[in-house]
């Protein structure tokens, strides 16, 4: 069976309930002419005659009875299947799947989605996690959120983050052992929480640093190395160190008094973080309710630093 098929059955019910070419025939868009032409194209094809007609009148044969009683379930069916496509359009539904590297996860995702999920309690959220670039259409994925590059050309970025400040950050009982440091080399003598980009092949970055348009990077020692931003917080918080992260990260402990923060006249400011999807037409309502409810608590600043954000892999 081909779509016109499809559409020649769905006519024919159309028909067969209303007994009018001409009421059929308006509440399917179509002429009277146009349908009448199909309908007896449709009894050729089959060799069955499924509806007598007059100029005035029409009736339903008994091998048009028997076909419509098998075909009214199934029509019913496709009908309530289109209804609900329609009322998914209007009114976020099913499951939203997303990919997002470590940071992302922690900056833009994690502060939300305790209330998206709870204004929208039919949406079901898959998040994974990973650094590794990934062809999100291929995957199945219905977006991805991490830096810029990540999006393919032919892809919509909607800006989800603004610039991000760089925090430096440790616990007090940290500090109450060594003394706060007034200068990026001062680093050297402490001990700090390294982060390494990627998968196990990354890069350990360099701490980079701005004041007064000069910039400086300190290789940063330390006993412990993760490649999870928000492990890396939660080292600071444990006293095992330094760490450098971003403000929206460190922000809550700071405020609760778990984190101080170091050397803020020296932190830099990088650009923020996209959430990309493929095309721009007919965007799930799941998604445009997600991105609306990100940018309604992020903002959408354009980032003053063209600093290359440091918890990316190279």
């Amino acid at each position: 069976m081909d779509r016109g098929d499809l559409a020649n059955l769905t006519a024919f019910v159309a028909v067969a309930d209303l007994r009018s070419f001409r009421a059929a025939a308006s509440r399917l868009g179509v002429t009277p002419s146009a349908l009448s032409h199909s309908m007896r194209q449709m009894e050729e094809r089959l060799g069955v005659r499924l509806l007598h007609r007059t100029t005035r009148s029409v009736s339903v044969t008994d091998a048009g009875r028997r076909l419509l009683d098998r075909l009214r379930p199934a029509i019913d069916q496709i009908t309530g299947a289109l209804e609900n496509l329609d009322q998914e359009r209007l009114h976020p539904m099913g499951r939203l799947r997303i990919y997002a590297n470590h940071l992302s996860a922690a900056a833009v995702i994690a502060p939300v989605w305790h209330r998206f999920l709870s204004t929208y309690p039919e949406v079901h959220l898959e998040l994974q996690v990973g650094e590794a670039p990934i062809d999100i259409v291929a995957k199945g994925f219905d977006a991805g959120i991490g830096p810029q590059d990540r999006a393919a050309a032919d892809m919509i970025a909607v800006r989800v983050m603004g610039p991000m400040k760089v925090a430096l950050v440790g616990s007090p009982s940290y500090f109450t052992r060594r003394r706060r440091p007034q200068t990026p080399d001062e680093l050297l003598q402490h001990s700090c929480v390294q982060f390494r980009r990627g998968g196990d092949d990354g890069a350990v970055f360099e701490w980079p640093f701005e004041r007064n348009g000069k910039s400086h990077k300190i290789a940063a020692p330390g006993r412990v190395m993760v490649n999870d931003s928000a492990l890396a917080v939660r080292a600071a918080i444990d006293g095992l160190g330094i760490t450098y992260t971003i403000e929206s990260l460190a922000e809550p402990f700071l405020r609760s008094g778990q984190l101080v923060r170091v050397l803020k006249d020296w932190s830099p400011t990088f650009g923020g973080l996209f959430l990309y999807y493929p095309g721009h037409r007919q965007v799930p309502a799941a998604l445009r309710a997600f991105i609306d409810m990100i940018r309604a608590a992020r903002g959408s600043k354009q980032p003053k630093s063209s600093l290359k954000n440091p918890f990316t892999k190279d």
